[in-house]
């Protein structure tokens, strides 16, 4: 109880981070925009400007009133029930994401050292794990921001492609069937990726940059997801389950004329929750899937 109660604490703080970094990446996002020419929302900027600081100088604030916030008011999940989720100082409403990143973070964490397949007495499993938890802050940032901002910023994503890379090379050099570990691995890419890849590079083609059918964001972010995966069969129900509850959110909207055909609609944290379910499912969707094949 004590490892787990530790876990989860570890994963409140980091999702804690994520969600503050979120703001610091929208901040910084929306300065390169304004540099590059492109429109702007000045009253965001006006309020998020404050958190463009040097490292040696940043300290986490209220959006709202801009104070600065003490040790005591960044307590993961104590801090934000203690304030009945306000700020302490101009008692604005801070908002559900940071209460929500901490306790999904929590518990993922949790759930993930419960079900390791692997043993944590051998140091490659134990460096899988941390590449694993070090992954899911990764996610946890982009699902927001893409569900927010309908954007996967690489500053996030190509980290999380390189965290995947180490972790795939690791399971692929662990003892077992070498070339069938490397096969499979490439059938994981090419569905979470390759498939996203080539519609991204049709539609580009057909009807222009700004009418492709997905983002190159979403292209990334499965290669990123295939290497975690590296199965074919788990990157498979990964997509099916991503696409399946986007169906489900979107046809309601579309058959009540709220949503177009052309509208833009975020992808990433459908994948994300189609990744997560692939892997915490991971033997059972195997054993269905090797019963089908």
């Amino acid at each position: 109880m004590i490892k787990f109660v530790l876990v989860g604490f570890l994963g409140a703080i980091l999702g804690s981070f994520a969600g503050a970094q979120i703001w610091r990446l929208r901040a910084r996002q929306l300065v390169e925009d304004k540099k590059a020419g492109e429109k702007v929302d000045q009253k965001e900027l006006k309020k998020l400007s404050p958190l463009i600081k040097k490292i040696s100088k940043d300290r986490s604030r209220c959006l709202s009133c801009g104070h600065e916030l003490k040790w005591y008011d960044l307590i993961p999940v104590v801090s934000w029930v203690a304030g009945l989720g306000r700020c302490r100082y101009c008692k604005a409403f801070i908002g559900w994401t940071e209460i929500l990143l901490e306790l999904v973070m929590a518990g993922l964490f949790v759930a993930s050292v419960a079900f390791w397949s692997g043993s944590l007495t051998d140091i490659w499993q134990v460096a899988l794990l941390v590449l694993w938890l070090a992954s899911l802050v990764l996610l946890a940032i982009l699902f927001v921001y893409d569900l927010r901002w309908l954007l996967l910023p690489d500053v996030i994503n190509i980290p999380f492609i390189i965290l995947g890379a180490i972790f795939a090379g690791i399971k692929v050099c662990l003892p077992g069937d070498f070339s069938k570990s490397l096969m499979t691995l490439f059938g994981s890419i090419a569905i979470l990726s390759g498939i996203y890849m080539m519609l991204y590079l049709f539609s580009k083609y057909r009807y222009g940059e700004d009418k492709t059918w997905i983002g190159f964001g979403d292209v990334k972010l499965g290669l990123g997801l295939g290497l975690f995966l590296g199965n074919w069969l788990l990157a498979f129900a990964a997509l099916f389950i991503a696409n399946l509850i986007g169906t489900l959110l979107v046809l309601p909207s579309m058959m009540r004329g709220k949503l177009q055909a052309t509208s833009r609609i975020c992808f990433g944290p459908l994948l994300i929750v189609g990744f997560l379910l692939a892997w915490f499912f991971s033997r059972q969707i195997l054993e269905w899937g090797f019963l089908i094949v």
